[in-house]
């Protein structure tokens, strides 16, 4: 017993060894701050970790809040990356469950009769009836066995610690994952919330629109009454009136659209779900000028794809732990009796050890191509985690420049809407004295709806590209 016991404490000082390259992040080229952004953003190394928050908050809107809310319980997909991520949970339980020991216990009973003409010719007994023999049956006899094994592979090369180490790296992956898709449906929503309320505007624009061409037809008419104008001024009139309102009516068909992907986004049938036009609009929340150093860390989708590269590392662990020879542990040990009386007595137990050490000789290169196969995962893994780092920037850059110049952009528009009203406020003046044609009016009118159209275009575009901010910077500008 004292060897087994040096046997074992020499196993577990060899299961020390871990073979396989310890994994180190891989280095991306990060630029020492944002090329579109104000003086005071900084850049750092991914972490998700952080807290969040409910970035939505800063666009004061509570139907915007409320219908996030419902997203965060009821979306599918979020739904199913959770799942995802207790499934990820579960397999690093069942990679550690390898460990151990398996300890597994047996009770049988078992009435038997043995076949009388198996035995020897002293064994059995003969009856002589009319000169022939008979062979008797063999005795009826019970047998009762309880029994335990025990049954072990000790990690002596790091096999079982690089799979546990993969599965943990995988079930961080699945909770990233999991961050990520919540982040993207917030974004989504919020995003497709506001193309709504833009369309919103439009179709106020669109109103005013049908409104003013109605007037102009009403003072072009009771021109042609009295003679001053033709009959062509009012077709012209009515033509645009009716094309307006062909356009007031379309507008709602991307509306609805943008309603029902809404709809599906917090678990809803379309059929169930309105949103009622609203005229106000929603602020733009101010970007801070100075940003703290860890908003980059917040992005999900990097630390899943940093979480990946370390599982494929720890694969190529457990793929090089195959050349080395498996050591097994057996040890069995119960009692079996065929009377049940005497089951536990001294003279029933039984036992057994054993060890065996098995190794692969000749596998025709398969453990080879295995670790190469392991190796090129990594490395493609490691170009994905990379490309997503520079994504990451590029989309960080691209909502930045976007506000930026929309947000310049505005008031130039809303200086032009102004210009624009006062125009065709003048037009329509000279028009009613008679001193200007119909197409000059007409062009007033065409130029004060776009300019509102753009000016509410900007306004809802600077909400869209904030949320689109928001989600690259992975959930908000906020310090923890």
């Amino acid at each position: 017993m004292n060897k087994l016991l040096h046997y074992v404490a020499l196993v577990l000082v060899l299961g020390a060894c871990t073979v396989g390259p310890d994994y180190q992040r891989p280095k991306v080229l990060v630029p020492t701050s944002y090329k579109e952004a104000p003086a005071g953003w900084k850049i750092a190394s991914p972490n998700d970790s952080c807290d969040r928050g409910p970035w939505w908050l800063v666009f004061e809107d509570p139907l915007l809040n409320d219908l996030i809310n419902e997203l965060n319980i009821s979306n599918e997909n979020i739904i199913a990356a959770s799942a995802q991520y207790c499934q990820a949970k579960a397999l690093v339980s069942q990679a550690r469950a390898a460990f151990f020991p398996v300890l597994s216990s047996t009770a049988t009973f078992t009435r038997q009769q043995l076949s009388g003409a198996s035995g020897s010719v002293d064994d059995v007994r003969v009856i002589s009836l009319d000169n022939s023999n008979v062979v008797s049956p063999g005795p009826v006899f019970n047998d009762y066995n309880l029994s335990m094994s025990v049954s072990w592979e000790p990690d002596i090369w790091g096999g079982i610690r690089r799979s546990v180490e993969s599965s943990v790296a995988g079930a961080q992956s699945s909770a990233a994952l999991l961050a990520a898709t919540r982040l993207l449906a917030q974004a989504q929503l919020a995003q497709f919330y506001f193309e709504l309320r833009g369309l919103d505007g439009d179709q106020r624009i669109l109103d005013n629109t049908v409104k003013n061409y109605q007037r102009l037809l009403n003072i072009t008419t009771n021109q042609y009454k009295q003679g001053t104008v033709g009959r062509s001024n009012i077709l012209a009139a009515k033509s645009q009136l009716e094309l307006a309102q062909v356009a007031a009516i379309d507008n709602g068909i991307l509306r609805a659209q943008y309603e029902h992907a809404i709809a599906v986004l917090i678990g809803k049938p379309p059929a169930n779900f309105c949103i009622k036009a609203e005229n106000t609009l929603t602020k733009v929340p101010s970007i801070p000028i100075e940003i703290p150093s860890n908003l980059l860390e917040r992005r999900p989708d990097i630390a899943q794809y940093e979480r990946l590269v370390a599982q494929a590392n720890a694969q190529i662990g457990v793929a090089i732990s195959a050349y080395f020879p498996v050591l097994s542990l057996t040890g069995t040990g119960g009692y079996e009796s065929s009377l049940l009386e005497n089951l536990f007595s001294r003279a029933a137990k039984f036992w057994s050890l054993g060890a065996s050490l098995a190794e692969t000789i000749f596998d025709g290169g398969l453990r080879g191509a295995q670790v190469d196969a392991a190796r090129a995962t990594y490395d493609q893994v490691v170009a994905n985690y990379r490309q997503t780092v520079l994504a990451a920037f590029q989309d960080v850059e691209d909502n930045l420049v976007a506000l930026n110049t929309l947000d310049k952009e505005i008031s130039k528009q809303q200086q032009a809407v102004a210009t624009a009203r006062e125009a065709l406020s003048v037009v329509l003046n000279e028009y009613s004295a008679g001193t200007v044609a119909i197409s000059d009016v007409l062009n007033a009118e065409l130029t004060l709806y776009t300019a509102e159209k753009g000016a509410n275009d900007i306004n809802y575009r600077r909400l869209v590209s904030a949320v689109g901010l928001i989600r690259s910077l992975g959930g908000g500008w906020i310090s923890d």
